[in-house]
């Protein structure tokens, strides 16, 4: 109850959190999540009853799925084409070196609420530290905040060494460069319209339902580990090792094969591998843990390709609802997925055969989703329409990418955020 009580939050967190950080800023959702974190998890290491636990734990939930949201499109907002992949894979591998360290805490505090502790008071240092974090320079412009945007620019620009050509910037520049932007931030978008173009149905049921089969199978391994019989602190190890080269081999996917290839062919190995699950007898424990350790990196990996595919495919105008839409259906799978394991008591290969075909539908679904590869972000529903009229063939960045890429300091030129 408690586990499905706090992705109950991680849910909620991804609904409220995405709308007030389109409202507040990416900065202030993800130092506040940070703080709500810090406190929530605190809190429940000092619970006197379970509801009160609970009732922590869902607003640790809520943290999680803030601090989620607002890195991920931070990252894509400020990176140029060539870098997100890197970047995404290299955020993938921070959550498997936490992997990594927490059975060993487990191991040396066996008790649960020193551990719980442990582990929420570094939160409070982040939550110090994200002030040093620059807030989006599109939603800054796109909020009325030109000043300041351009002053983080020349910030930033000082940072990276090339103060001269920061302070060569002016207003108008970047208020220039942003045109389009600022334009069609006049026009409101809601989930609604997410369903009213064919090319956004598409993606969005297709998104969805891989998104729903990755956190559905994901946590069925997760949280059922005690079932293949080795030791539950080295298997967690396993579980966190196997994201190191299943990290390596999606970057290089990623930037080689496409998002189109890599986020199919991830979901379709992970259900593949599930599905035998069913046919290894329970005393073959080392051919299950393989296969059970095999699985959870292709959906390891799945999450790693959907984070940043899902912020490729929504146009800048309905981006960070998209993104929120994609968050609500894999906290769906996951709260759902415990529920599942009870269909073993009327025969134990029921749980392993239906995670395995939900899981083979959604590598499906992403059979269908458009390629975007070397393509800038889209802007408008209208670039996603020409996106479907095109071959599914990568097409070249537009020259102006091109040229503001050789300058690292303008993280604001066209097709390279969302608002």
């Amino acid at each position: 109850m408690a586990q499905s009580i706090f992705m109950a939050g991680i849910l909620i967190g991804g609904i409220v959190l995405g709308d007030l950080s389109d409202r507040f800023g990416r900065k202030t959702i993800l130092t506040c999540s940070y703080l709500l974190l810090a406190a929530s998890g605190s809190g429940a290491a000092f619970s006197p009853t379970l509801p009160i636990y609970m009732v922590f734990r869902f607003l640790c939930g809520c943290g999680i799925s803030g601090i989620t949201l607002s890195t991920v499109i931070l990252n894509v907002e400020w990176l140029p084409t060539r870098m997100r992949a890197i970047m995404s894979t290299a955020l993938g591998y921070c959550y498997t070196t936490g992997q990594f360290i927490l059975p060993g805490l487990a191991y040396i505090i066996p008790q649960w609420r020193w551990l719980q502790l442990t582990v929420s008071l570094p939160f409070f240092i982040f939550f110090l530290s994200s002030w040093w974090t620059p807030e989006s320079i599109r939603w800054l412009v796109l909020s009325g905040k030109s000043s300041k945007a351009l002053k983080i620019l020349q910030r930033v620009a000082a940072f990276n060494g090339k103060k001269a050509e920061g302070e060569r910037l002016s207003l108008e520049e970047l208020k220039f460069n942003l045109q389009k932007e600022i334009s069609l931030a006049k026009a409101k978008y809601s989930a609604v319209d997410l369903f009213r173009m064919p090319i956004l149905r598409r993606v969005t049921f297709c998104l969805s339902l891989a998104w729903f089969a990755t956190g559905f199978a994901y946590y069925s391994l997760a949280m059922g580990v005690e079932e293949f019989g080795v030791n539950l602190y080295l298997l967690q190890i396993i579980f966190g090792g196997v994201d190191i080269p299943a990290k390596f081999i999606t970057i290089v996917s990623l930037s080689y094969l496409g998002r189109h290839i890599t986020q199919a062919t991830a979901l379709l190995l992970a259900g593949g591998a599930i599905l035998a699950l069913t046919f290894v007898p329970l005393d073959m424990q080392t051919l299950r843990t393989v296969l059970a350790v095999f699985g959870k990196g292709c959906l390891s990996s799945s999450f790693s390709c959907l984070f940043l595919y899902t912020s490729e495919l929504y146009p800048t105008v309905i981006r960070q609802t998209g993104m929120g839409i994609s968050n609500l259906w894999t906290r769906v799978g996951s709260m759902l997925s415990p529920l599942v394991k009870i269909t073993g008591e009327v025969q134990p290969l029921i749980p392993n055969i239906i995670y395995g075909i939900i899981t083979l539908l959604g590598g499906s679904a992403a059979l269908f989703l458009p390629e975007t590869l070397n393509r800038p972000l889209p802007e408008t529903i209208e670039d996603m329409e020409n996106w479907s009229s095109q071959t599914k063939k990568p097409k070249q960045e537009p020259e102006v990418e091109k040229a503001s890429q050789r300058i690292p300091l303008k993280p604001y030129e066209p097709g390279l955020g969302s608002s």
